[in-house]
């Protein structure tokens, strides 16, 4: 071993024990409330919505998906649902869910309708990522009221399906096997403090609740229904003083009568009015998906998908989460010998994600100081080249490619020329300038050279290494 290498090594070792870098919100290039987690063939799914900046409200047109298999690099595959995939849809693209059945896959969403009411639909795919279409032409449950909100769906052992939802009020229905339809009346479940905690007193105010403690816990939405170990969870988003947290209750089975059993996330600087989330295991781990609203511009208006890995008391509780900056650890390793979506990402800043037909997802708006993070790439015995599909309207664009840190080793860079347009890619391959192997951490860093500062330096499409 030279010198050279040598001193490559021990500097990897260095920088990779410096500690990680920030993980959660895992998704940085667009808002991404109320995410709904779904595993199908070793891949983790992420149904989220889209919140819209600058806006007062719950602004929300569209839905979004994304996918990991190993919980820290997710791949952007944009947004195959909005508004406009449902005739009978205005406005208040809010939260949903989406299941596997028979090989198709059923997103439950919710609405305004054009009669001023909120209502559930579906959608269906024969993909997870789409494209999906309005599998009805008119709602699933329309009622006439705003009570029509954040559908959770499950499909029991027996292969008995079930769609629970509500706003204050918890109704549920039996799906059929087509799980377009449900047989029988939608039932409401009653809520008592035994079932759901605390309860808002009649004729009481908030804040005198709040004095006297009683206004602890209650059912507010976003119920998510699962079964672990022959037990039913309803976790969903109670109201602690003037703030939403996460709160939990069980069941022998999966229409009740439910067991109030605490408080899951409370109490946490989320800058979120709201919280919502979903619980799922995945690679023999257990995660609870949540939102907050501290990406920069972000706030109640303005949520991110976050993740928490937890395990379970041996009673089957649930513990008391904390939300963190660091998110959960690799569940695997990422092979840069493949071709990789630029979109598929840990971190990143000064960039977004836009589509189109001919290219699908792609990385856009990339800045100078710039960067996007991929965790956990596994070299193994070295690369000898790098390749980066990439498009330009101007000349000037730099993508630099370091090991473990924006500042660590670089090991390649590509000078990038006005390609034609700013979606006209095209490969450019360039051989890697230092000895790489074994697992590191990339940074696609993004620089400019006789570009004014701030602007548009180029939109990256997918990238590859070729081995030694």
């Amino acid at each position: 071993m030279n010198q050279r290498n040598l001193k490559y090594i021990t500097l990897s070792f260095l920088l990779a024990g410096i500690g990680i870098a920030a993980q959660n919100p895992v998704i940085q290039t667009h808002f991404t409330p109320d995410p709904a987690p779904m595993v199908y063939q070793g891949k983790m799914y992420v149904y989220t919505g889209d919140d819209q900046p600058g806006f007062d409200f719950y602004t929300m047109t569209k839905w979004r998906v994304y996918s990991t298999e190993d919980m820290v690099n997710y791949t952007d595959h944009g947004s195959p649902i909005s508004l406009e995939s449902f005739s009978w849809a205005r406005d208040r693209a809010w939260a949903a869910q989406c299941i596997e059945r028979n090989g198709k896959f059923y997103w439950y969403i919710c609405v305004q309708t054009v009669d001023n009411n909120m209502a559930i639909g579906v959608a269906v795919s024969d993909s997870p990522t789409g494209p999906f279409r309005d599998a009805l032409g008119k709602p699933l449950i329309s009622t006439g009221t705003w009570d029509n909100i954040d559908p959770t769906v499950f499909i029991d052992d027996d292969g008995q399906a079930y769609l629970y939802w509500g706003n204050s009020k918890l109704f549920y229905v039996k799906l059929n096997k087509d799980m377009t339809s449900y047989q029988g009346k939608i039932t409401e479940i009653p809520q008592s403090v035994e079932a759901f905690g605390g309860l808002r007193r009649p004729g009481k105010s908030d804040e005198v609740l709040q004095k006297q403690e009683k206004f602890d816990d209650v059912y507010v939405e976003g119920p998510w229904l699962y079964k672990r170990n022959n037990q039913y969870y309803m976790m969903y988003a109670g109201m602690t003083g003037r703030t939403e947290c996460l709160s939990y209750s069980t069941s022998p089975s999966p229409t009740g009568p439910w067991k109030y059993q605490g408080k899951i996330m409370t109490d946490q600087p989320t800058n979120s009015f709201t919280n919502h989330g979903g619980i799922i295991d995945f690679k023999g781990k257990s995660y609870l998906f949540y939102h907050t609203g501290l990406l920069p511009a972000g706030g109640s208006y303005g949520r991110s998908t976050a993740v928490e890995e937890f395990r379970y008391h041996a009673d089957g509780t649930i513990p008391k989460i904390i939300m963190t900056k660091e998110g959960v650890a690799p569940a695997g390793t990422l092979n840069p010998y493949q071709r990789t979506e630029a979109e598929t990402m840990a971190w990143s800043e000064k960039c977004s994600t836009s589509e189109n037909r001919k290219t699908g997802v792609y990385v856009s708006d990339a800045r100078a100081g710039g960067y996007i993070r991929v965790r956990s790439v596994d070299f193994e015995k070295g690369a000898s080249a790098f390749s980066a599909s990439v498009a330009a309207g101007i000349d000037g664009g730099i993508l630099e490619v370091h090991l473990d840190d924006v500042k660590g080793p670089k090991i390649a860079e590509i000078e990038i020329p006005r390609t034609g347009g700013w979606e006209e890619f095209k490969t450019l391959t360039t051989k890697i300038s230092a000895s790489v192997f074994g697992v590191h951490d990339l940074y696609f860093v993004f620089q400019g050279k006789n570009i004014t500062a701030g602007r548009k330096l180029f939109n990256f499409d997918y990238w590859s290494f070729q081995k030694k």
